[in-house]
């Protein structure tokens, strides 16, 4: 029944209920952690034989390079032609770099304060003000990596299809001090909300005040499926071109998730001036990436279907988690109308809504039975949810035993949460 249809004495009893369940709970000395989107060991094997490849005395690249050598700023072409396919990138207009998408983002970001785009007036720095729009709920290290550098952040809201274009269009056109915009468009960062063509589409013409506005495209979840609905990565280069600004989008990506996550390989995509852009002031930072690392993803992948086949295995992981998330969260709260929560077909995480004013409660509850979660707030910027309702899961590292159990045990803090506030 719902919570909202109780009378004071059954919402007694409900509390009553919950804080005995709760005390169980502590009796059980549980130690668990949903945190943060880690691959589990089990996936993390499924690459085990990158650590003999590329194998004695293979180190050359296609085209004859001395892998282990300096140079080649750019990256191996094979890989390249490999991530091109699945990111929709030209290989002409791809990078292959270090082993994390976030410094390429933190780069990309010093050197717009720095320097400015080609198109900037000054650095971004000499500006009084710079901003950004931020998809919320959205990715914590993206609104923390600006809020080091002292950039603002202004949140719009994050729907199924894409950030709302109505906040995200009338904030662009009329305000030069708003720069870029933080976009996860693939299996968004945690609701697992896919960037609809027509929202892209629509994202690349509309006007911006200023001249120099970049769309950060994320897509750190491109190939991470949990379903035969695979949502393909589309080509937002051609789609920034023929909205009439080819140089509004720069493009972000790893295989963190797909092979071994602190020893993968980062891309970024753009137009061709961005690219030299790019590399203009790389060149300065770097001799090349490691390319032995890059030689190696080679020999696993072989292709493109290769990393598919590989992501059919992760998803074989995956999914049976993200199953008993909902099934537990289903079979808890679903009669009490107390959450709501999304069923992504990809990525890594499931967005929890709460009642309003509770999150942080029921995080600090979960802490005292042994089970860790996300700050509430974290998928904000600054830290802040103003409704105080959201909370990110994240169920790739447990085993699906251990989601389950954290799942019982956050079930059980949402409804002693929401059984409190309702009879305060």
């Amino acid at each position: 029944m719902s919570i909202d249809t109780l009378d004071r004495e059954s919402l007694g009893s409900l509390l009553s209920t919950q804080r005995a369940a709760y005390e169980d709970l502590r009796s059980r000395g549980l130690a668990l952690d949903i945190t943060r989107g880690k691959p589990s060991p089990a996936q993390l094997d499924l690459s085990h034989e990158l650590l003999s490849l590329p194998g004695d005395g293979d180190y050359r690249s296609a085209d004859g390079t001395d892998t282990r050598n300096y140079g080649g700023l750019e990256g191996l072409v094979e890989l390249r032609e490999i991530f091109s396919e699945l990111l929709g990138v030209p290989v002409a207009q791809l990078l292959a770099q270090g082993n994390s998408s976030l410094t390429l983002m933190h780069d990309t970001l010093v050197w717009a304060l720095l320097h400015g785009f080609p198109e900037s007036s000054r650095p971004w720095a000499a500006e009084e003000t710079v901003r950004f729009l931020c998809p919320v709920p959205g990715y914590d290290r993206h609104f923390t990596l600006l809020e080091s550098f002292g950039i603002e952040m202004i949140p719009v809201d994050m729907r199924e299809d894409g950030p709302d274009l109505d906040q995200v269009a009338g904030l662009v056109a009329t305000d030069p001090t708003i720069k870029g915009m933080w976009l996860v468009p693939t299996y968004a960062n945690p609701t697992g909300g896919v960037t609809s063509p027509e929202v892209a589409a629509r994202l690349m013409a509309m006007p911006a005040a200023a001249p120099d506005f970049r769309l950060f495209w994320d897509n750190a979840y491109a190939v991470h499926h949990l379903s035969d609905e695979e949502s393909a990565a589309s080509d937002v280069l051609s789609v920034a071109a023929a909205g009439g600004h080819p140089d509004r989008v720069l493009i972000f990506a790893s295989t963190s998730k797909i092979t071994y996550a602190g020893a993968g390989v980062a891309f970024f995509g753009s137009s061709p001036a961005n690219v030299a852009w790019f590399k203009s002031h790389l060149k300065f930072a770097s001799i090349g990436p490691d390319k032995v690392n890059q030689l190696r993803h080679v020999r696993l992948f072989r292709d493109a279907d290769g990393v598919r086949a590989l992501m059919r295995r992760h998803r074989d992981l995956l999914a049976p988690k993200f199953d008993v998330v909902d099934e537990v969260l289903r079979d808890r709260l679903g009669p009490h109308d107390v959450a709501t929560w999304t069923r992504p077909t990809g990525g890594y995480f499931v967005s929890l809504d709460v009642v309003d004013g509770t999150a942080a409660r029921v995080v600090e509850l979960a802490k005292g039975v042994g089970v860790a979660l996300t700050p509430a707030g974290a998928s904000f910027p600054y830290g802040k949810d103003p409704r105080d309702r959201n909370i990110r899961i994240a169920p790739s590292f447990p085993s699906v035993d251990d989601v389950r159990a954290a799942m019982e045990v956050l079930a059980t803090c949402v409804l002693l949460a929401a059984a409190e506030k309702a009879l305060a």
